[in-house]
């Protein structure tokens, strides 16, 4: 289900909008689950003034967000993530779960946080040189950048977009995977073996072919149904380079069907000589 990262100064409306978000959802039948820093029990009047113990509380917040994110909840993170670095990490982590997300941004200035904080109780205010350090941090999210994109921002007085922001996540495809991230199929314990022996004995079959033919003839491989066209002369050189790139390619796309192989050489070697 979709990410979505909340993102502002502290006493900015974050919650309010998590927990708006969160009951529009959940009459939509969505299973919600909201993350904060007081959900993995840290205590955000200390955590600011520690560079050390910021760096861990990102860390915990975002192994939270990949536990949670799965095909049945909606997870929503409350928290500043005011660094555009986290945010691009957090944007893997939903891109390696093939999950939409966005991005709400609170754009509420120093002086209006400033404000709100003073009216919260005591024992859940910020330090002013807290607020105006983080201020002074903020890297303010973008709609140009991927990591950002969608992007949602919300002033103060405006209502929140819920429809659009419902849209965004469930009606927008998500992002493939990276390639890198991703598990190859599974191939018989042969499958090099098989690789290097298939388009060895084409790449022979070829130079013997060649030697009795002329450009235009056609030939096929034994159990290749594609044939083979001569419209030049083929350097043993040139084959071989054909068949090197070939098998880099299919050693990361493995086939289970290893009989298929020889179909498939046939094929990129047409595309590259005809």
């Amino acid at each position: 289900m979709p990410l979505v990262i909340l993102c502002g100064l502290p006493c900015s409306g974050k919650s309010t909008v998590s927990q708006s978000l969160a009951s529009y959802f959940q009459e939509q039948s969505k299973n919600v689950d909201i993350i904060s820093i007081h959900s993995v029990g840290l205590d955000r009047n200390s955590l600011f003034a520690d560079s050390m113990k910021e760096r861990e509380a990102r860390g915990l917040l975002k192994s939270a967000v990949q536990r949670s994110i799965s095909k049945e909840y909606v997870t929503i993170l409350d928290a500043m993530n005011y660094t555009k670095g986290f945010r691009y990490e957090l944007y893997c982590v939903a891109k390696s779960s093939s999950t939409p997300h966005c991005v709400v941004y609170c754009a509420a200035n120093l002086q209006q946080c400033s404000e709100w904080n003073k009216n919260r109780l005591e024992s859940e205010q910020y330090s002013e040189d807290i607020l105006e350090q983080l201020a002074q941090c903020l890297e303010m999210p973008s709609s140009q950048t991927r990591w950002d994109s969608p992007l949602f921002v919300i002033q103060k007085g405006d209502e929140l977009p819920k429809q659009k922001i419902a849209d965004a996540l469930f009606s927008r495809k998500a992002p493939p995977p990276n390639m890198s991230t991703q598990s190859q199929p599974l191939s018989s314990t042969n499958f090099l073996y098989d690789l290097d022996c298939v388009t060895n004995t084409t790449i022979k079959t070829i130079m013997q072919a060649q030697s009795s033919s002329v450009p235009g003839d056609q030939f096929t491989i034994p159990g290749v149904e594609e044939k083979i066209v001569f419209n030049r002369h083929l350097p043993l050189s040139e084959l071989q380079r054909y068949r090197r790139q070939f098998i880099t390619y299919t050693k990361m796309h493995p086939v289970e069907d290893t009989k298929k192989l020889s179909c498939m050489f046939v094929s990129y070697l047409n595309s590259y000589i005809s």
